[in-house]
């Protein structure tokens, strides 16, 4: 899918104010405090078409389909669950997730309040899903296999479907290079909204095993129905 110009120079200026802001930003650490913008959000219902308008912000990175980028730089954010958007997007806001990039873009003076949140997480949930994500090596796959169903499976599921009630995220279907760097932050301590449970559970894990096992992940294929038609498909609401 080729990437238009206008989206990497949004992307661009996104970065410069992400910098001026003052890079990572301080607040405590949680993984599911639940209250405030996430619980609202997550009761109301989803306006799909002021979903669209918010996502008009998002998608100067996570482009128009929301495929994000192989490089890992952005997260394909299409097909993820919605109480999984709702509950990341609110730890931004929160200050409880450092994403100093997308933290401008994230403030309700930006996008809105809590059912700005409800309406593009609907709208993003169903978005289909890149057919072509980004995958690792494929060097050491029954490692990775084997890996994942001894430590991974209680979670995030047998193909790694998540969990939606559990905010345990979609990781089938997404870009290898972004596995792979929020297993190495979460592991090493440097995600402060990452499950506590998930962290002593990975806590062994040497880069090997890591690679292995997120190898293992960027194949695992998301349901036909989630999925793009071809590599090729373009968002119709951005035409």
């Amino acid at each position: 899918m080729k990437t238009k110009s206008f989206l990497t120079m949004a992307a661009a200026a996104a970065m410069a104010v992400a910098l001026g802001a003052g890079g990572a930003i301080a607040a405590g650490n949680a993984w599911n405090q639940g209250g405030g913008e996430q619980d609202e959000a997550l009761h109301l219902e989803p306006d799909l078409e002021n979903g669209l308008d918010v996502y008009e912000v998002c998608a100067a990175c996570h482009l128009p389909e929301g495929w994000g980028l192989p490089d890992g730089t952005f997260p394909q954010l299409a097909g993820q669950h919605r109480t999984v958007l709702i509950k990341q997007l609110a730890d931004i806001r929160a200050l409880n997730r450092d994403n100093p990039t997308m933290y401008p873009f994230a403030l309700p003076k930006s996008i809105g309040g809590a059912q700005s949140i409800s309406d593009v997480a609907g709208y993003i949930a169903k978005l289909p899903m890149n057919p072509e994500p980004g995958v690792g090596p494929g060097t050491d796959l029954a490692l990775g296999e084997k890996l994942y169903k001894e430590n991974c499976v209680r979670c995030h599921g047998e193909n790694g479907e998540g969990m939606p009630d559990k905010y345990f995220p979609r990781i089938q279907g997404q870009h290898y290079k972004y596995l792979v760097r929020q297993f190495e932050w979460i592991r090493d301590g440097k995600r402060r909204n990452a499950n506590p449970d998930m962290v002593k559970q990975i806590a062994g894990f040497s880069d090997k095993d890591m690679v292995a096992v997120m190898d293992y992940v960027s194949r695992q294929k998301p349901p036909k129905e989630l999925v793009a038609p071809s590599a090729d498909w373009e968002n119709p609401d951005f035409k």
